[in-house]
């Protein structure tokens, strides 16, 4: 029978890496920045004294919970060391409502589970062409007062996560880039370091031609090469903003809860932030 219990910090790069193995190409500073909003979201089931299966359960406030890095070893999968984990991550999540990107064909096992479907996502990636010179009203982000930002970042998301948001901003190699108009902020994002390439996330605009001003400008501040973006497949906009940048479909996940999608700005969504916290 496993053991399940939260995992250290030295634990918790296993599920990273493990992440990694499977193709999901982590950040290279994901994992300080998700500790920083919950230090307790990773568990794992151990036997015989070695990590089985993993899962990440992250708590925000006291309403919502998001799930991820939901691994299994593949020369043990089959044994219930997965299912063990994922009983435990809904425990901690339990009396919230709960999120998930999912992998599309696994929909029918989340909703045992009460998930819904909400919307798909797709993860763009490609070599986006050179950038013409910064937008003038595009800043870095540390000019931005940071509750403008908070604000921008709680329209598209349920809950307010100001820890992980200044840990995001400010991780190293992180790129945090702010659109102002008339003086206050109208978007922001962020584009960061990963195993391969740079992932941009979040990309939060009032339009497209405003997140089309911060995806250039963050993709001018690094070396050229691969470049991905995780769009809401309903947000049209979005999906041929990453077309016009070069960028084509990875692949997609679904986006589900365990009750009514919360209400957000979608609109504002040209980039999620990370499939693995939403």
């Amino acid at each position: 029978m496993a053991t399940i219990r939260t995992l250290t910090p030295l634990e918790a790069e296993h599920a990273v890496n493990w992440a990694a193995a499977e193709g999901w190409n982590p950040g290279l500073a994901d994992l300080d920045c998700f500790l920083a909003q919950d230090p307790g979201l990773f568990l794992g089931a151990f036997a015989g004294g070695e990590l089985r299966a993993v899962i990440s359960a992250t708590r925000y406030g006291a309403d919502f919970g998001f799930i991820g890095f939901y691994i299994a070893r593949p020369e043990v999968r089959g044994q219930g060391h997965g299912m063990a984990v994922w009983r435990a991550g809904m425990k901690q999540l339990a009396g919230r409502l709960v999120g998930l990107d999912g992998v599309v064909a696994q929909q029918p096992n989340y909703r045992k589970s009460g998930f819904v479907l909400a919307w798909n996502n797709i993860r763009f990636g490609g070599e986006p062409p050179s950038q013409p010179a910064a937008h003038p009203d595009v800043v870095p982000a540390t000019a931005v007062p940071f509750a403008a930002l908070a604000a921008l970042d709680r329209s598209v998301f349920p809950a307010e996560r100001p820890d992980f948001l200044r840990a995001w901003l400010g991780a190293p190699g992180h790129v945090a880039l702010a659109l102002l108009r008339d003086g206050t902020a109208a978007g922001f994002g962020v584009i960061r370091p990963c195993r391969s390439g740079h992932k941009v996330g979040p990309l939060v605009a009032e339009d497209a031609r405003d997140a089309e001003a911060l995806l250039a400008a963050l993709v001018a501040r690094v070396e050229p090469g691969p470049v991905f973006l995780d769009v809401p497949e309903p947000h049209r906009e979005a999906v041929a903003l990453a077309t016009r940048f070069g960028l084509a479909p990875v692949f997609e996940t679904a986006r589900m809860y365990t009750g009514p999608a919360p209400a957000l700005r979608t609109d504002r969504i040209f980039g999620v932030t990370t499939f693995e916290l939403g």
